[in-house]
């Protein structure tokens, strides 16, 4: 199989995807490494160019998901789909998606600028402030009252929208839930807001596999990371990423690689049924590389 992995320049030295990559090179794939800030793009020939696949890790408003939803036009599979990584990327539309499906989010307020944190009900502090394009949990303040509003000088520096929560009481520290497919993992992670844990992968329960997979579904991803807190309420979800680290997840590397061929399998078969025999050498060749990775 042929695959494209789109590499933004943010994550140009880190190991994920790129691991990955590797990985289904090992196993006897083609895989090319674009990154769109250092090459020009030719897309009238895309559906020409022979890609099973399309993979993206992005960060917000970067150009890559430009790529992969003109990709995703052209009919050629993307991991994960274009609407699904929109919906998430933006957090204020993540919010009220979630909110909509009855997911447990806190509750959430868009506000264009700091100022405006004055209009936020006073029964509603203390606050979780934090861009709406954020990214890897910076740039996320804890307000106790109005009267902190002040400090938050650092923050208006920044010329994004911003989304203020209210702030949940919670164990100290985040659980960061991984997905791939239908495989669920849970690790404690460290919280923005407190102190410093031993990360480490912690035994799943039943909460959290039910409100990880109702995320995937609800949603539409295929690979991805939910962050979440223990309140005394119950499973409170922060935040939903798509394609994330898979920090301490046993195995991540292949196991993700493997989904990628499950996933364009089985986009494939759905296409089979579309277009005919013009797929289906597509899908022997794939199911001759699944049974080698089995």
């Amino acid at each position: 199989m042929r695959f494209c992995f789109i590499i933004e320049k943010e994550y140009r030295n880190n190991p994920m995807p790129r691991v990955v990559a590797d990985q289904l090179v090992q196993w006897g794939n083609i895989v090319d490494l674009l990154e769109p800030q250092e090459t020009v793009v030719c897309l009238s020939d895309m559906h020409f160019k022979g890609y099973d696949a399309y993979v993206l890790k992005t960060v917000a408003g970067g150009p890559g998901l430009s790529i992969l939803e003109a990709a995703e036009a052209a009919g050629i599979a993307t991991i994960n789909n274009v609407r699904a990584i929109r919906l998430v990327r933006n957090k204020a539309v993540a919010a009220t998606y979630a909110h909509a499906h009855g997911l447990p989010m806190p509750l959430t307020y868009f506000v264009t600028h700091l100022d405006l944190l004055k209009q936020v009900p006073l029964e509603i502090y203390p606050l979780v402030v934090k861009p709406n394009n954020g990214s890897s949990c910076r740039d996320i303040y804890r307000v106790n009252s109005p009267a902190d509003l002040d400090a938050l000088v650092i923050a208006k520096k920044n010329e994004n929208f911003f989304l203020a929560q209210r702030y949940v009481e919670n164990r100290g520290f985040d659980i960061k839930v991984y997905v791939i497919g239908r495989e669920v993992y849970a690790v404690a992670k460290k919280s923005p807001l407190h102190g410093n844990i031993t990360e480490k992968l912690i035994p799943l329960t039943p909460e959290m596999h039910k409100l990880a997979l109702d995320t995937g579904r609800i949603f539409g991803l295929d690979i991805y990371g939910i962050d979440l807190v223990e309140s005394p309420q119950g499973l409170v979800m922060l935040d939903i990423n798509d394609f994330p680290s898979f920090g301490y997840v046993p195995g991540a590397v292949r196991r993700v690689a493997e989904y990628i061929l499950h996933a364009v399998e089985r986009v494939e078969s759905k296409n089979s049924v579309r277009f005919g025999h013009r797929k289906r050498h597509r899908q022997t060749t794939l199911k001759k590389m699944l049974q080698i990775v089995r």
